[in-house]
């Protein structure tokens, strides 16, 4: 059964906002971590080539404004936030438009670019996850002020905390570049980032927070860059299994982490938020969800351009992306986004409402 474009998007929208309030006063603010997937405009404050602050990403966005989400409009946690009840939009902390008033209720630390892994975000010089806490920390103090240090308390170990990260650590790291694949098999990599994961999870604990949501990876072997560099490589354009089978692989070990930290520290409430069932359904059948395209990209050629590539003169970006499940070759349409944020707060985040 096919549903088209707009009303599938006004099905997504109507799911999203039946939440009743008193559920979603539970979690008063959304805090966010992570990489481009999340980041909401961060990256246009710092000194890195890794940007979207300029057309046509936010194209449909609320005033066509382009603010450094990867999207042609909002991205997943600005629907998470929107679900419970909170903003619509959540924040970037570096953006000097907001302070604490507008981050009370939500606040995006992410970075494009970043992983759990330091040497990741050292490639595109961008926002590493231990800074991201720095910031964090920043943020309590000016939140307490704010508030006061009873409230403040109470909001901090009240809210909901999405990390979202990992995909960079393989396709733009251990893939790309010698330094990690040299020194770890796979399986080992995928250890060392779950360490980190762990640690990253044990230091917000003892910040007090309480309630966390680590997202899983995506089918990253399907993403138009990805297709496109088997070209290359004399494939015919069909996603890289190999790379899916590295994203399984990965999410199972996180599962493994969600469990033991369940175990170990208490009165923590932890998930496993994982995109890659609904995001690789959404490629394999695209018409089901209003799409007509799920192998190319709205934005250049769909192949290849992400970031500076994609831009205003390119001659070739769609006039729908609400018909495309890709923006642009690595990041899903504002459409994609709010279809994973609905089936993620249902699937996943539902035992924190």
């Amino acid at each position: 059964m096919e549903k088209s474009g707009s009303s599938f998007i006004f099905l997504a929208f109507f799911l999203l906002q039946t939440l009743t309030k008193h559920e979603a006063t539970k979690v008063p603010a959304i805090i966010v971590f992570g990489d481009s997937s999340v980041d909401s405009g961060n990256n246009n404050h710092i000194s890195t080539v890794l940007k979207s602050n300029f057309p046509p990403y936010g194209r449909d966005f609320d005033g066509g404004k382009p603010t450094g989400r990867f999207s042609n409009g909002k991205i997943i946690t600005d629907f998470i936030s929107q679900a419970f009840g909170i903003k619509t939009t959540i924040p970037a902390y570096l953006d000097p438009s907001f302070n604490i008033t507008d981050f009370v209720h939500g606040v995006c630390f992410a970075s494009a670019g970043t992983g759990y892994d330091n040497a990741t975000s050292d490639i595109f010089s961008v926002i590493p996850l231990w800074k991201q806490l720095e910031y964090y920390k920043e943020y309590q103090t000016k939140l307490r002020d704010y508030l006061g240090a009873s409230k403040g308390n109470a909001t901090i170990a009240k809210s909901l905390y999405l990390i979202s990260l990992g995909t960079n650590d393989f396709l733009e790291n251990y893939f790309l570049l010698p330094q990690r694949s040299s020194k770890f098999s796979v399986e080992e990599y995928q250890s060392f980032l779950v360490r980190v994961a762990a640690e990253f999870v044990r230091k917000l604990y003892k910040l007090g927070a309480r309630k966390m949501s680590i997202g899983g990876l995506p089918p990253m072997g399907c993403l138009p860059l990805e297709r496109t560099s088997s070209v290359v490589f004399g494939g015919g354009g069909e996603c890289v299994e190999k790379y899916n089978g590295i994203a399984k692989d990965f999410n199972g070990k996180l599962m493994g982490l969600v469990e033991m930290l369940e175990k170990e520290l208490g009165g923590i409430r932890i998930v496993l938020s994982n995109p890659f069932d609904v995001l690789h359904d959404m490629i394999d059948h695209p018409s089901y969800f209003g799409f007509s395209n799920s192998a190319k990209a709205c934005c250049g050629t769909g192949r290849f351009e992400m970031g500076f590539m994609c831009s205003r003169l390119s001659p070739f970006t769609c006039d729908d992306a609400n018909k495309y499940v890709f923006w642009d070759a690595f990041h899903p349409t504002q459409k994609a986004h709010s279809i994973m944020a609905n089936h993620i707060v249902k699937t996943y985040l539902s035992i924190f409402l």
